[in-house]
């Protein structure tokens, strides 16, 4: 019997990986196709979820409510210590432009359905001012706000394959070309980005390590069986050609209200539209609010400011003007967001856990506390697979 904090923090894992990169993955893998792509998110899930245990076994050689930043302190020196300080900044910015981009494009769909027609430009600030009041509110907040979407965004997720899937032509799920995966590599590996989570989740869970270890493996297939059932939905339904096809919206800058249009064109069904409209909507939400509020708190410590009056201000403005301004310059940023984050979580959840885990075996060999089997074999592995994935991507 799974006891509820099992659970709980398996929904920590589910709700950090499920969010707006799940939209993304039908759209940017349309060109490699159904089956590839099947086989390129499985490869992803293995080499994250083998960084997300080593960053545990790291963590837990290492004081309870030690974060990423002073695990690569300890492990690394001062040089790893600013590589994480730096990689860490960067995924959570790039993160929330992707956010801010996508968020903004749908609230920008929505208003267009109430005939409010505002510029992109003022979509994307206010969708960014209503949620950043949630964020300057507190933890709290937030967290009351994020449960109550993450069971909408489950249960609607759980009605729209129902739905959908009677629409779906097997037929449309062939062809594809395996080499196009170098274009959309990095989106897949972001998805697959929860491991910065890993430290709250050991905090959570004390030193119970094989619960977390549970945990941090179930709980990681969860996404993985939902990106592929979604993959297989939309490449099913919605043409990969043409003006409205996954191809042509892979470089446009509208691609999550222009995914809903596409939709709703191919199926014709109000049900299925206003459900998926209100589906990337919560997606956009729940991402949003947890990479802001890690964002906001990371800052807050760095700078040692206090996080309400004019100081807690000042940082809600270094947390979102910043993406904030990306998106305004670069409005069709979403899908090329999610490439720069992919690159950032190889970095920092991949290539540095790595490389903690062998200076801290090297210090205390302790053969009970590796969270996988391999040793410095897998290790050197996991190293090359790291290097070899950010040479694809730059």
């Amino acid at each position: 019997m799974l006891d509820s904090k099992f659970i709980g923090g398996m929904l920590l894992i589910v709700g950090t990986s499920i969010g707006g990169g799940m939209l993304a993955l039908p759209v940017s893998t349309a060109e490699v196709g159904f089956f590839h792509s099947i086989f390129f998110l499985i490869m992803c899930w293995l080499i994250m979820t083998s960084g997300a245990l080593l960053l545990l076994e790291v963590n837990l050689r290492l004081p309870a409510g030690t974060n990423m930043v002073s695990m690569a302190k300890e492990t690394l020196g001062m040089p790893g210590q600013i590589v994480a300080w730096i990689t860490y900044l960067l995924l959570l910015y790039t993160l929330l432009a992707a956010y801010i981009s996508g968020g903004g494009d749908v609230f920008h769909g929505l208003l267009q359905q109430i005939h409010i027609n505002i510029p992109t430009w003022l979509s994307a600030l206010l969708f960014t001012g209503i949620f950043s009041i949630v964020v300057y509110t507190g933890m709290q907040a937030v967290d009351y706000v994020n449960r109550g979407f993450m069971l909408g965004k489950l249960g609607i997720y759980l009605i729209l394959v129902v739905i959908i899937s009677p629409h779906a032509d097997l037929h449309a799920l062939s062809g594809g070309k395996a080499t196009a995966i170098t274009g959309c590599l990095m989106v897949l590996v972001a998805s697959f980005g929860f491991a910065s989570i890993v430290p709250s989740l050991r905090e959570y869970f004390q030193e119970d390590t094989q619960t977390l270890r549970r945990v941090i493996l179930i709980g990681s297939l969860i996404p993985l069986t939902c990106y592929i059932i979604w993959d297989g939905l939309i490449m099913s339904v919605v043409q990969r050609e043409g003006s409205g096809g996954l191809l042509a919206l892979r470089d446009a800058s509208n691609a999550t209200s222009g995914l809903t249009e596409a939709l709703t064109q191919s199926i014709h069904s109000a049900w299925i539209t206003g459900f998926f409209s209100f589906f990337t909507s919560i997606c956009m939400i729940t991402a949003f609010l947890g990479v802001s509020i890690g964002l906001f708190d990371f800052l807050a410590d760095g700078l040692t400011l206090k996080k309400k009056g004019m100081q807690g201000k000042g940082i809600l403005a270094i947390t979102f003007v910043p993406p904030l301004a990306i998106v305004l310059f670069n409005p069709g940023i979403y899908l090329r967001a999610f490439s720069y984050a992919g690159i950032c979580c190889i970095i920092l959840l991949l290539v540095m856990p790595v490389l903690m885990t062998w200076k801290a075996r090297r210090l205390s060999p302790a053969p009970e506390q590796q969270m996988i089997p391999g040793g410095n074999i897998l290790l050197g592995f996991l190293f090359i697979v790291g290097i070899y994935l950010l040479t694809i991507a730059m």
